[in-house]
């Protein structure tokens, strides 16, 4: 049989970042696989760090964590939402890796003693990386994103391997991502910024196939007709790709301009027929825009604050999964961000939790807020708020109920004190070993773990299996040693590690909703299959 040929849509940007490239992407991506075609696909990112998981959700956005353990951008959690497939960690390619790579290969004189130099070698090297991942998962489309905007001189040797790819006569399309401005001043629509950035993508020896073109507003045919004549680009091949209300309404508004079509044949083909996924995704798009009754849930967390304004990217995959649930069950939520140390500093305020109809405690580290965050637990526990705890959630839900449920009063987390005497949470000695030696990167528990969970629980009656995997970013773990007293009043550990050592999830069985995991449950929920524990907590929060 004649080997199976990859076709490649590398999507670039242009102007200014945070354009919703990997939206536009996963979307492109989506549409495609609607007409019954594989598709995968990639990020590259031209920083510097081996993988995304040493670095502040502040600076970079949330760390979305894969399978099968991969620290990753937060653009591969927007591929599997919209692909509703599982991304392995090698589709993330930094130039930390490639780099790290190249002079392994050095010095292991893998280069037969040549002269490395940073042409050919890292374009190579990202080639290699890119074919690897074609050839694994035998996809009929490859999507490759390039972070950063076209001019930043990070980002040219990616654009150099993909250049010469085509040139050695891979089949492949760019689609690039620009803006277009309306400046307050001006009340019209600019094109010449989206000019210039084809104009500096031209410069690295390559042509758009297409552009699409975000803007406040949808593009008009004098602005298509400029980009068209200036940029070079067939007037079809614009694509209008205005703000929406939802996300899950730019598939259908790229599909509406007919650009899934466009792509395929671009590539020499006659486009598949859109199945029956296309209808289940408009009625998803649809409910996304519903009035249905609000729900109102509260974020208590701290990765929040980027100068004078609110990072959200810092907890993307937990707004999602909140979504997912809430259009699943005809509901409308109202999210908002509580600031843990606001709680910490004014315990009054905590009476204004009553207006919540769920709480949720995310993921993070370090001690910072930490008080305030026991103490919004507490609150729920006490007031029957709806609560689901992740990660460090479930970490802090054990203190809090050591504390104040059982009384141990120096009941506490090795991460937040060594020193107490009780220590409920603790690393486990191999974890104790990877701090002593400062490896922090990609050394933590990460990706795909099994849990066992206790028949009827909430979490086993949610789940509706005896067994789950989730995923996994974490060093710290209930102390063996407190099980017996955890369990003793009222705190059930509905979920353990397949051999009983590690507690994965709890629950409480004199309250309406109250489950925390050790686990990530936000990178396994998609759009049209909310994860349970979200389901879960949305049809509490809708019963408050």
């Amino acid at each position: 049989m004649p080997e199976k040929t990859t076709n490649w849509i590398i999507v670039t940007g242009g102007v200014i970042s945070t354009l919703g490239k990997g939206v536009v992407a996963g979307s492109i991506g989506s549409l495609l696989k609607m007409r019954g075609y594989k598709v995968t696909a990639v990020k590259i990112d031209p920083y510097i760090n081996i993988d995304a998981g040493t670095m502040r959700p502040t600076e970079h956005g949330e760390v979305f964590v894969t399978y099968d353990g991969g620290e990753t951008d937060q653009d591969i959690g927007n591929y599997e939402r919209f692909l509703d497939e599982n991304i392995p960690r090698e589709h993330n390619i930094t130039t930390g890796q490639v780099y790290q790579e190249v002079i392994r290969k050095e010095r292991n004189l893998e280069y037969d003693g040549k002269c490395v130099e940073v042409i050919p070698h890292i374009p190579l090297e990202v080639q290699r990386r890119l074919k690897k991942a074609a050839s694994n998962t035998k996809a009929d489309f490859v999507i490759v994103e390039i972070g950063g905007t076209i001019g930043d001189y990070q980002n040219v040797l990616f654009l150099e391997a993909v250049r010469t790819m085509r040139l050695e006569g891979e089949p492949m399309i760019f689609a690039h991502v620009t803006y277009l401005p309306i400046p307050r001043t001006a009340g019209e629509m600019k094109s010449k910024p989206a000019q210039h950035s084809l104009r500096a993508l031209n410069a690295n020896g390559i042509q758009a196939d297409f552009v699409i073109a975000r803007s406040d507003e949808p593009i008009d045919d004098v602005r298509k007709e400029k980009i068209s004549v200036f940029g070079n680009v067939k007037k079809d091949h614009v694509i209008s790709c205005q703000d929406l209300e939802s996300i899950y309404d730019v598939p259908l508004l790229l599909q509406e301009q007919r650009l899934d079509e466009l792509v395929v044949k671009a590539f020499g083909k006659k486009p598949a027929p859109l199945k029956e996924k296309f209808s289940a995704w408009k009625e998803l798009a649809a409910k996304s825009r519903n009035n249905g009754k609000e729900i109102k849930i509260g974020v208590i967390g701290k990765y929040f604050n980027s100068g004078d304004f609110t990072l959200e990217d810092s907890y993307i995959s937990v707004i999602e999964a909140i979504k997912h649930a809430s259009y699943y069950n005809d509901a409308k939520p109202i999210i908002q961000w509580l600031n843990s140390l606001e709680y910490e500093e004014n315990p009054e305020k905590l009476k204004e939790l009553k207006e919540y109809d769920a709480l949720i405690i995310p993921g993070g580290f370090g001690k910072t807020g930490v008080e305030g965050k026991i103490s919004t637990i507490k609150y729920a526990r006490e007031n029957k708020i709806p609560f689901l705890g992740l990660c460090y959630g479930l970490q802090l839900a054990v203190i809090e109920h050591a504390r104040n449920v059982i009384g141990i009063k120096s009941a506490n987390s090795s991460e937040i004190n060594k020193s107490s005497e009780d220590l409920v949470v603790d690393v486990l000695p191999e974890q104790k070993k990877n701090l002593e030696a400062k490896n922090y990167g990609a050394s933590m528990r990460l990706g795909n773990y099994e849990a066992v969970l206790k028949k009827g629980t909430k979490t086993n009656e949610l789940y509706g299996k005896k067994k789950v995997l989730e995923i996994h970013r974490h060093r710290y773990e209930v102390n063996p040693e407190y099980h017996g007293k955890l369990e003793s009043k009222g705190l059930v550990f509905s979920g353990l590690s397949p051999e009983g050592k590690l507690v994965e999830f709890i629950e409480r069985d004199d309250h309406p909703f109250f489950l925390a995991t050790q686990a990530h449950p936000e990178f396994t929920s998609r759009p049209l299959k909310p994860n349970p524990l979200f389901d879960g907590l949305v049809k509490a929060a809708l019963k408050k």
